[in-house]
């Protein structure tokens, strides 16, 4: 149940179950439980079987994916044409935060690595909560920017081990 203005609305199972998954990320801190209501209403499920694939590198991106459960693994085209499994993402990671933002292919393959539930966010719902509700999507574009900064620095430090490992030298003579 959530209080809207004095009153108590029931929410469908469905929805709670939404909002119980919203509440455990970091992404929507900064939402209020009726805005995280008001986001779950933009929101559905998708279950991906073990070995399929999500989406392609190159695919035309229109939606965020959060991992309710399972594993999904991301896979990167190499310049030979070598496909790298770079992340493996579980429960609480987020999958295409850039194609919210961009109009950009996507820069990466996702495929399940075992059965998973995904909940996802399309640019069209995003699009609707930026519309209607501009402060929630703009907590929304925070927690994304947050994301990607994480993300950046992530990928920097991982850039930084991989130019200093032993293989190749130490590079800061």
């Amino acid at each position: 149940m959530v209080e809207v203005k004095g009153q108590t609305q029931k929410i469908s199972r469905i929805k709670q179950t939404i909002i119980d998954f919203l509440i455990t990320m970091s992404l929507f801190d900064e939402l209020s439980p009726i805005e995280l209501s008001i986001t779950a209403e933009y929101m559905n499920f998708f279950d991906l079987e073990q070995g399929k694939t999500l989406f392609r590198e190159g695919d035309t991106g229109d939606y965020i994916c959060f991992v309710v459960e399972g594993a999904v693994d991301v896979l990167k085209q190499s310049a030979s044409g070598k496909r790298a499994v770079i992340a493996t993402l579980t429960r609480g990671s987020t999958i295409g935060e850039m194609s919210i933002i961009d109009n950009i292919a996507r820069s990466a393959t996702v495929r399940a690595r075992k059965d998973s539930t995904l909940v996802i966010l399309s640019r069209k719902g995003f699009n609707t909560i930026l519309d209607s509700h501009p402060k929630i999507g703009i907590k929304i574009l925070k927690g994304i920017a947050r994301l990607l900064s994480l993300n950046m620095r992530r990928t920097s430090s991982h850039l930084a081990d991989h130019i200093l490992s032993p293989e190749r030298g130490d590079q800061d003579s």
